[in-house]
């Protein structure tokens, strides 16, 4: 019984050494600030900026790893563009095989991080960002309620990026 107890502990202690709590990037949670700017929307989708600066602000806050400065210069700045919003169907009706019932909204944007203190590009790249709706009467209420959740996605997906990389 004795060995069946400790073989349970190192089994369990075992599976949770790769575990970390706290930033995953090896600094003190808030040790440095960052700023998000608004993109620039190069698409035809109006107010999808606010939409993801809002949810790029909303992710750096929940994360944790960087205060967000909201009024001054961070350390970190985060900006880019808006370069593609594209939908395409993902399942059509049954008896219209032209016409979808459900979405899959893409974002994609050209996120740019710069460490304002070294003036060092840290990351320069596309990020995606995928969401699924689903249409019922009127497609263009479907859309305008997933938008939010398209920003919030391809947030998530940059923050990511951000608190994982070399700052």
């Amino acid at each position: 019984m004795r060995r069946l107890l400790f073989f349970m502990s190192v089994a369990l202690l075992a599976g949770c050494a790769g575990y970390k709590l706290g930033p995953t990037n090896g600094l003190p949670a808030g040790s440095r600030s960052v700023e998000v700017k608004s993109f620039v929307n190069k698409t035809r989708e109006p107010r999808i900026t606010e939409y993801l600066a809002a949810s790029m602000r909303k992710q750096f806050q929940q994360e944790g790893s960087f205060r967000l400065e909201t009024s001054g210069r961070g350390d970190i700045l985060v900006t880019g563009a808006i370069i593609h919003f594209d939908r395409g169907g993902l399942s059509y009706q049954n008896n219209d095989v032209l016409t979808p019932q459900e979405y899959i909204l893409t974002l994609v944007a050209h996120v740019v991080v710069i460490n304002l203190d070294t003036g060092k590009t840290n990351l320069n790249r596309d990020v995606f960002g995928r969401t699924y709706i689903l249409i019922g009467n009127d497609q263009s209420s479907a859309e305008r309620q997933a938008i939010p959740l398209l920003a919030d996605d391809l947030a998530r997906n940059a923050v990511s990026l951000v608190v994982d990389g070399d700052f």
